[in-house]
């Protein structure tokens, strides 16, 4: 009888998440055949690359990683190159990351409440939804990023070789995604106190991961000559990105900077690789020389990433809409993100300390390890973005942990609440 019971509890809570599913999977349908935003920017890049690749032509230039493309080339071999594709590619990997976040709650000791309010609220974020009808690296990176996260939870044999093969897959996507190989280290040695075992499991991944990426970095090397990684626009972003004439920490012309160096003769008859290290250097130096002014733009760019939802315009513009409804599609997603991430944000602070107190007391048996992992998770992409750029965008990634810290907060405050009354 007890086993009949369970059965039908967990059949019960399958059930919703399926319903949740749908109904995430209708919304997006639906957004996306009402509204269709012009390609413009990095999107009509990846679009029209996407559509080269799809007719053999050259895999890009080195100038960016091209893992998104490549995907979205081999549909547009299939299916003809079409946004139509793009938006349902986008869909597809939206409703097998809810189930990749359905497969990660699962794994999880939190109660079947909790796991209900997250899951439903990570499917009708605002931007979860907004986010299907652009040409956008986002949703297929932070796919791979949940899949990664799911694998390193599970217990299987050969984890960190398949770990090492998506995260090499996923680098090609975003070049810096090689630093989770650390991330696990740093998780795995707090939480196991086997140092040298999580080294090695580190280590299996970072190896396996650059053994992945290795073909990629042969064939940019061969093309410009010289020993080339994934990309080759660290350098331009982290020039436009901290220079005296930046006061916003977003975006600016590179032709703008004050003795910009993308004018000199020696820039422009230089290769890819050799203009990447030539704003990579003086990048380097402006920081080194205005402290203040890059902490002031650091924080600047966490703002602009976390605190706003000015993405949303990218996913209605140009698309026939009124500025009273952009404006309300804006608000909705600003809201949303205030809500979820300010209270998300402010309890992985606290649970920093927490980390911290008990490091020192060498006493980490009462850490949760998949909190340090959002913990690690989120401060990988900050300090990226501390560094290099922020956009509202570029915080889809934590959308996943950082809802899942508001759950943990707001439980922490209704149990206190309830000891109080």
């Amino acid at each position: 009888m007890l086993t009949k019971i369970n059965y039908n509890v967990e059949k019960k809570s399958n059930k919703y998440y399926l319903i949740i599913g749908v109904i995430g999977l209708i919304l997006s349908i639906v957004w996306c055949s009402i509204v269709s935003p012009k390609l413009f920017s990095d999107f009509e890049y990846y679009y029209n690359l996407a559509v080269d690749i799809a007719n053999g032509k050259p895999w890009g230039d080195t100038y960016t990683s091209v893992g998104y493309p490549i995907a979205l080339g081999f549909l547009f071999k299939i299916f003809g190159a079409s946004t139509l594709v793009a938006k349902i590619f986008n869909i597809v990997l939206t409703v097998i990351s809810y189930y990749l976040v359905y497969s990660i709650l699962d794994k999880l000791e939190i109660s079947e409440i909790s796991k209900k309010v997250i899951f439903t609220m990570f499917v009708v974020f605002p931007i979860s939804i907004y986010y299907n009808n652009l040409v956008a690296t986002e949703i297929i990176f932070s796919t791979m990023v949940l899949l990664v996260t799911n694998v390193y939870l599970s217990d299987i044999k050969y984890k960190y070789i398949i770990l090492g093969v998506l995260i090499g897959m996923n680098t090609i996507v975003k070049p810096f995604f090689m630093c989770i190989c650390f991330g696990f280290f740093l998780v795995d040695s707090i939480t196991s106190k086997k140092i040298i075992k999580s080294l090695v499991n580190s280590l299996i991944a970072f190896i396996v991961a650059a053994i992945v990426i290795a073909p990629w970095c042969y064939r940019n090397t061969k093309l410009t000559g010289e020993l080339t990684f994934v990309s080759n626009n660290g350098g331009i972003v982290l020039y436009i990105n901290n220079n005296s004439q930046n006061n916003v920490g977003r975006w600016m012309p590179a032709e703008d900077v004050e003795n910009s160096i993308v004018k000199t003769e020696e820039y422009i008859n230089a290769n890819m690789t050799k203009r990447n290290k030539m704003l990579s250097k003086a990048a380097k130096q402006w920081i080194r020389e205005n402290p203040k002014h890059f902490m002031e733009l650091g924080f600047l760019r966490l703002v602009n990433t976390y605190g706003t939802a000015g993405d949303s315009y990218y996913t209605t513009y140009e698309s026939g809409l009124n500025d009273s409804q952009k404006n309300i599609i804006y608000s909705i997603a600003n809201k949303a993100k205030q809500i979820v991430f300010y209270p998300g944000i402010l309890f992985i602070l606290l649970y920093s300390v927490y980390i911290l107190i008990n490091l020192i007391k060498r006493s980490t048996e009462n850490i949760n390890k998949f909190m340090l992992y959002c913990c690690v998770i989120f401060y990988m992409f900050t300090c990226v973005y501390f560094i290099t750029e922020g956009q509202a965008r570029y915080s889809f990634p934590v959308i996943f942990p950082l809802i899942y810290c508001f759950n943990y907060l707001l439980n922490i405050l209704i149990r206190k609440v309830k000891e109080l009354l």
